[in-house]
């Protein structure tokens, strides 16, 4: 699996993950109706579904996805929230983008070096 499919498959699963769980805090905080809570359900779905089709073993799936995970995350508290990111914010993601990468792309050997 090449790095821009991998990346791809991991940010639609960060954005399933969180538009499912985003939802519902809109229901139970914001009093939004509880009829988003049937597209929160789908978007879990879809979620659980989208990590079966990940390249590697379950653990380092969830490992790697992290990465992906709090990058999303930001862009979410960003283009969503409204919140102004920091430069701790930026560094951090990018960090944790290079920890997804040396994850996600290591050599499919199975020896563990």
């Amino acid at each position: 699996m090449d790095i821009i499919r991998i990346a791809a498959l991991f940010f639609v699963t960060a954005l399933a993950e969180i538009a499912g769980c985003y939802l519902p805090w809109l229901v139970l905080r914001q009093g939004k109706s509880p009829w988003l809570l049937l597209p929160a359900a789908l978007s879990l779905a879809l979620f659980a579904w989208l990590l079966t089709l990940h390249p590697t073993a379950a653990g380092r799936t969830y490992a790697a996805y992290g990465g992906m995970y709090i990058g999303v995350a930001l862009l979410w508290l960003k283009l969503v929230d409204g919140v102004t990111l920091s430069r701790f914010d930026y560094i951090g993601a990018g960090l944790a983008l290079f920890g997804m990468a040396v994850i996600a792309l290591q050599p499919s050997s199975g020896s563990g070096q």
